[in-house]
């Protein structure tokens, strides 16, 4: 009888070796096949000059409906430009000096309504909705030169509200104002210290309302490197930016008490099993 019982744990420890290697060799796979989920731009290093000058020449920011402009008009005779721009205004902020309060003035801003116009002094309404920044800045000197300026005026436009939120599994979720407005998604991850390793890089959703004001819902996957040739590569102003959970973490949300005793339980008994193995060889 001894030695069939022997043989019967040399089967039985063949079998849980065997097993334990087969579980070292799914949890070996399934490591491999997640990692391939966690970089971004794979083969990034393999696109052309062609395709970067692609990249760069389809950024062009739109002026949008609810958008808050700066816009000032400058001249080689200030006096001449000075019916062109809104009149300052003072701010919260008052600072002391030696002779008394002295109040800082700020420059008032354009808002743009739901028909993509502003109200411009002199001017009147203008219809800027849909136009990039260059467009608005040129719109604005043809109509203001040679007829009420001689000399050719400096336009400037700049955004005031420029922001972006971004919400789900980044670092720090939040709504981000933004100084230049050219900023791409992963500049716009970096401000909420990127994605947590439970994010699903190959699935962002990206909300934004375009010069319509229609409401477009877009999926990004930036695991793979054709994101830098999309439209979408580039953030516009009020756009929100949706990090969604991996398996893993969705799985780890549903998971109560019982379960996670369960499999500490599970762990152990792995760990026993394989320390029992190498002590009976």
């Amino acid at each position: 009888m001894q030695p069939k019982l022997k043989h019967q744990n040399k089967e039985s420890i063949i079998m849980k070796s065997t097993t334990l290697f087969i579980i070292s060799l799914f949890i070996i796979a399934t490591s491999c096949t997640s990692y391939k989920k966690v970089p971004y731009l794979q083969g990034a290093e393999n696109l052309t000059k062609e395709d970067l000058s692609i990249i760069n020449a389809k950024y062009s920011q739109k002026i949008m409906p609810s958008d808050m402009l700066s816009i000032t008009v400058n001249s080689t005779t200030p006096e001449s430009a000075i019916p062109f721009n809104l009149p300052l205004i003072p701010t919260s902020k008052i600072e002391t000096n030696g002779y008394g309060l002295n109040s800082s003035f700020g420059i008032q801003s354009y808002l743009v309504d739901s028909e993509g116009k502003i109200e411009f002094p002199i001017l009147g309404a203008i219809n800027i909705g849909g136009l990039s920044k260059n467009e608005v800045q040129d719109l604005i000197k043809s109509k203001i030169y040679p007829d009420y300026i001689k000399e050719e005026p400096i336009v400037t436009v700049r955004f005031v509200n420029y922001k972006v939120s971004l919400l789900g599994e980044v670092a720090r979720p939040g709504t981000y104002s933004v100084v230049n407005d050219k900023i791409n998604i992963l500049e716009a991850l970096s401000l909420a210290g990127d994605m947590t390793i439970y994010g699903r890089r190959d699935n962002i959703m990206l909300m934004r309302e375009n010069e319509k004001g229609e409401k477009e819902i877009i999926r990004i996957d930036l695991t793979k490197n054709d994101i830098l040739k999309s439209p979408y590569f580039y953030i516009q102003q009020n756009d929100i930016i949706y990090v969604q959970p991996n398996k893993s973490r969705a799985r780890g949300a549903d998971i109560g008490s019982a379960e996670t005793l369960l499999i500490s339980v599970v762990g152990t008994l792995i760990s026993l099993t394989s320390l029992i193995i190498t002590v009976l060889k």
